[in-house]
This record gives structure tokens, C-alpha cells and sequence, in this order.
């Protein structure tokens, strides 16, 4: 038996595993940019929510960034057909940035219109994703918290922007989120650097928007609600 012939065939299974991935890599490269795409369109709505006139027009921005979940949705629903099944984490570095920034997105569409923390689940929903790896494609827990620690560095500056348009009561409503938020991220054991370094973001726009509070109250701009 020629060894040679043998080791030839060997190596041309490999040289078309690798092409085949290769390809595969390219077409979910191909799906996330469309994702990306849409999801920088919200992101592009929503930042007129820091102009004066936005501030007092933050439901229909809402409304109107809402209206590319089903986009977003259907861009999930084609990326998880192209990859393949148990293999999610394999591909996960060529979408994980974007889903951070469509958890930040959704988060802070909950926040404006309620003032509230989207939690997992509802940002999940919103995007058309699961939570259970059996269910398909998921939201990574730590893509969650990821978009939660942009949204505190967007609240700080929607703060500072607030009390230009003269709107004096956000910042203090704002400020008791971000110390809730802050408390419950100390809850966690962050063993990612990229969290971890992002939380020390998260402490530094709750010191900015404390400062604002605190620059509101000694100029007797605080209002009586929050007296």
C-alpha cells in the first residue's frame, strides 16, 4: 500500500473541512453585518431621545425604534438556520458584539418607557431569541449584562441632557436605577475581565449623575416630589 496516497487522501478531507467552514463562516459573517445593520438603526433612532425636542417626544422615538424588532427577529431567525445545531459557542465571537448592543437596545426601550430593568427574559422576547441552549439560538447571560453596563453609560449622558432641557426630576429617578443596578451587579461574582472592567464603567456614571443630583440640590433646583 503507497503511504504517500494515503496521507494525500487524509490531507484532502482536511482541505475540504476547511473550505466548507470557511464558507460557512463567511455566509454568518454575511448575516450578522445585515444584523448589525438594522441594529445601528435603532441605535441611530434612539440617540435623538438626548435632543431637547426628544426628550419631550420619548414615546413615539420608542415607538418608531420599535417597529425594526421583526427585522431584527427575522436576521436572527436566518442566522440560527445557517448555524449548525450544539454550535452555538463555536461561531459566538462573530454575533456577540451586535447582541450585546441589541440587549442595550432593548434594555434602555424598556427603561424610557418604563423606567424599569428589562430582565433576560424580556430582552430575549424583544430580539426573538431563547434563553435555553435546547431551544436553539440563546441570549448568553453574560451578552445580557454586557448591554445592561452600556445602558448605564447612556443614562448618565441622558442625564446630563435631561437637566438641559430643563427636565430637573430625571436625574434623581435616574440616579436610584443606576445604585440598584450598581447593588446588583456587586451580587455577582464577575469572573469575565470584560465585565468586570465594564462595571467599573457602571460605578463611574453613578458617581457623574450623583454629582448631578448632588450639583441640582444645592442649587435649590431639586424638585418637591423628590424632597
Amino acid at each position: 500500500m503507497d503511504s504517500s496516497n494515503n496521507l494525500s487522501d487524509v490531507f484532502l478531507q482536511y482541505s475540504a473541512y476547511m473550505e466548507d467552514e470557511q464558507s460557512l463562516r463567511e455566509e454568518i459573517r454575511s448575516q450578522v453585518r445585515e444584523l448589525e445593520q438594522t441594529a445601528r438603526e435603532m441605535t441611530t433612532l434612539l440617540q435623538s431621545v438626548h435632543q431637547q425636542d426628544g426628550i419631550q417626544n420619548i414615546p413615539a422615538i420608542c415607538e418608531k425604534a420599535k417597529g425594526l424588532y421583526p427585522t431584527i427577529k427575522e436576521h436572527y431567525a436566518a442566522l440560527s438556520k445557517k448555524v449548525p445545531k450544539d454550535q452555538y459557542y463555536r461561531f459566538h465571537d462573530h454575533w456577540r458584539f451586535v447582541t450585546q448592543r441589541m440587549a442595550f437596545v432593548a434594555a434602555l426601550l424598556v427603561y424610557l418607557e418604563t423606567e424599569q430593568l428589562a430582565t433576560q427574559q424580556m430582552v430575549a422576547d424583544a430580539i426573538g431569541v431563547a434563553l435555553n441552549k435546547e431551544d436553539g439560538f440563546i441570549l448568553d447571560l453574560e451578552d445580557y449584562l454586557a448591554g445592561l453596563l452600556m445602558l448605564s453609560s447612556e443614562l448618565s449622558r441622558f442625564v446630563v441632557n435631561s437637566v438641559t432641557a430643563g427636565d430637573y426630576l430625571r436625574p434623581f429617578r435616574v440616579a436610584q436605577f443606576l445604585s440598584e443596578l450598581s447593588a446588583g451587579f456587586r451580587l455577582l461574582n464577575l469572573k469575565n475581565d470584560n465585565l468586570r472592567k465594564r462595571f467599573d464603567g457602571l460605578k463611574y456614571d453613578l458617581k457623574k449623575v450623583e454629582e448631578v443630583v448632588y450639583d441640582l440640590s444645592i442649587r435649590g433646583l431639586k424638585p418637591k416630589q423628590e424632597t
